[in-house]
């Protein structure tokens, strides 16, 4: 069975933990495991986010003032290779033998999408809400509430709607010869298709998640897995009488019921995967992956 597997940027790095290679790389080897319990029964293929790790890398170009800052779309790509080479290492020693390989991947984006002009997508550390504005009017970035209580803050970028997967063919051909490929950081490097055809990028940061179904659907895959820092999707979610939902269908959940940036782009995928494919898909925490594939852990999102 073809399985594709979403791992958070937030899931390598927990809240509230230093953004350290240190820290990427234990959580990393303690999620291998699960995995790669997947990956030896099923034909998988692994898609992660960047959002703590982008966000790093531009607090870092910005710091060296005698070069422009770097865009977003060069930072993706280099968040791509950090974070695909950490992932690679610890999946290799899990699976002895097994090729794995890290594809530096472009995803197409529509240049008038009007996320451009409404930036959403958390990237970065998190702040308290005074640094913050303080940071956002030193820097003119825009920063917003993270989190469903509001008391951590962080920067935000606009992240439009995927489009295309530029290197789907090439992903095909290294699953073909029985890769476990790791693919679309971050959602993918964001580019347009410029003058020539050729493409050009756009500064953003695509949604992993929402890039993620892009590809399941692209490549036939019959189950979708989100894993993250939670342990699934819950109703009610920051209040008293939060609860955790087991199983739900796509055509009951309301994407507008959970917050911009975090859990609501992971709803609309998995309702996106479960709608136009008729597989589930599935949310839940990633040192829990195999329980929640088979439906012991996490949320299960049927057609």
């Amino acid at each position: 069975m073809r399985v594709l597997v979403a791992i958070g940027g937030n899931a390598l790095l927990k809240r509230g933990e230093a953004l350290s290679i240190a820290n990427q790389r234990r959580n990393m080897a303690e999620a291998a495991g699960a995995l790669a319990a997947i990956a030896r029964a099923h034909e998988m293929v692994l898609v992660h986010g960047n959002g703590p790790q982008v966000g790093l890398l531009a607090l870092e170009a910005d710091a060296y003032k005698d070069a422009t800052p770097y865009p977003l779309d060069v930072l993706g790509a280099e968040s791509q290779g950090m974070i695909g080479y950490v992932i690679e290492a610890a999946m290799r020693r899990a699976l002895p033998g097994r090729e794995v390989a890290t594809l530096l991947t472009q995803t197409l984006v529509d240049p008038g999408d009007p996320a451009f002009a409404a930036p959403a997508k958390p990237i970065g550390p998190v702040y308290d809400e005074a640094t913050a504005k303080a940071l956002a009017a030193e820097r003119g970035w825009a920063v917003a509430p993270d989190g469903p209580n509001g008391k951590v803050w962080r920067r935000v970028v606009a992240s439009p709607a995927p489009r295309g997967i530029v290197e789907l063919e090439t992903i095909r051909r290294l699953m073909n010869d029985s890769c476990l490929v790791i693919c679309a950081g971050g959602g993918g490097i964001p580019v347009r298709a410029g003058a020539d055809g050729a493409p050009e990028g756009v500064e953003a940061v695509i949604d992993k998640d929402l890039a993620a179904c892009l590809l399941a659907v692209e490549l036939g895959a019959e189950r979708l897995l989100i894993l993250t820092d939670v342990d699934g999707v819950h109703a009610d979610w920051g209040k008293p009488g939060a609860r955790l939902l087991k199983s739900v269908s796509a055509r009951t959940l309301d994407p507008a019921g959970f917050a911009a940036g975090s859990m609501r782009p992971k709803i609309e995928a998995v309702r996106r995967f479960a709608l136009e494919t008729g597989h589930p898909a599935f949310i839940g925490n990633l040192d829990e992956a195999r329980a929640v594939m088979a439906g012991e852990a996490g949320t299960r999102i049927d057609p």
